[in-house]
């Protein structure tokens, strides 16, 4: 086993001869990071798009090669980086917003349809990954293919998750609030259901990491937007500086202390 210990190795050196997941460990710290970065991503899309007249075009091509060389940096990292990980997490929740604006705005299709298709996308996706590795875990994320499945999932989550909150305020015109307060309850019922009903770790995992993206974004979505639309009006600015220096100061504490670094587990 990858985290069986040699009983003649001191303790030092059989810390520093285990293997260490390239993701995070799941802990409150992961999940509120990931609802900023997806709060963030949410707000920098429609600052680059809007605010800083980039366009949908541009702006995708601008954030998807900086995705592109983050993702390479941090595929080739012998370790976790909580920075690099969590830039990177940044990085996708704004591409993944601008696949599902980019088919939305600029190819027709509904909200509907692109909900349906990413749910099959990251079905199809988790398939493959489990028919390969015979696991979904992220606490077994240390081989390049594994991560590099991980990282195809978490696109297509921030994908669907766009899609679907979408879906939620505007098409069923739910409203910003409205839809955030129902992902809520929703995440809130699957954490329920894995610490009450048993519900698999890592069907609750991948469940709760989907509707963080609508939640996220329905929250971004009312922060940001003014108060014509039912948002509080902060805009986009603002919102997006608030969330990236909690993020930041986060992310600081993370690599100081290394609280959220996890050893392989099978």
């Amino acid at each position: 086993m990858a985290n069986t210990l040699d009983a003649t190795m001191s303790p030092a050196q059989s810390a520093s001869s285990m293997l260490w997941s390239k993701v995070p460990e799941i802990t409150l710290f992961f999940w509120i990071i990931k609802i900023l970065a997806t709060t963030v991503g949410e707000t920098a899309a429609d600052f680059l798009n809007v605010s800083l007249n980039l366009g949908l075009t541009g702006t995708s091509v601008v954030m998807t090669v900086l995705l592109l060389a983050v993702l390479t940096a941090q595929i080739r990292s012998p370790r976790y980086i909580p920075w690099l990980y969590w830039l990177a997490v940044v990085l996708i929740s704004v591409v993944g917003t601008l696949i599902t604006d980019n088919l939305v705005d600029h190819f027709g299709v509904s909200l509907e349809a692109a909900t349906a298709g990413f749910s099959v996308a990251l079905i199809a996706t988790f398939a493959f990954w489990f028919a390969k590795e015979r696991t979904l875990s992220i606490h077994s994320v240390f081989t390049r293919s594994r991560e590099l499945f991980y990282w195809a999932a978490i696109l297509f989550t921030f994908a669907l998750g766009t899609a679907a909150g979408d879906l939620a305020a505007e098409s069923l015109q739910l409203g910003y609030w409205v839809s955030a307060v129902l992902f809520a309850g929703v995440i809130a019922a699957v954490t329920l259901a894995y610490v009450f009903l048993k519900l698999n770790a890592i069907l609750a995992f991948w469940l709760a990491y989907i509707l963080t993206r609508p939640l996220g974004a329905s929250l971004g979505d009312y922060l940001s937007q003014p108060v014509a639309n039912q948002g509080l009006g902060l805009g986009t600015v603002g919102t997006s500086a608030l969330f990236l220096a909690v993020i930041l100061g986060l992310v600081t504490y993370l690599t100081l202390t290394r609280r959220d670094a996890a050893p392989v587990s099978d």
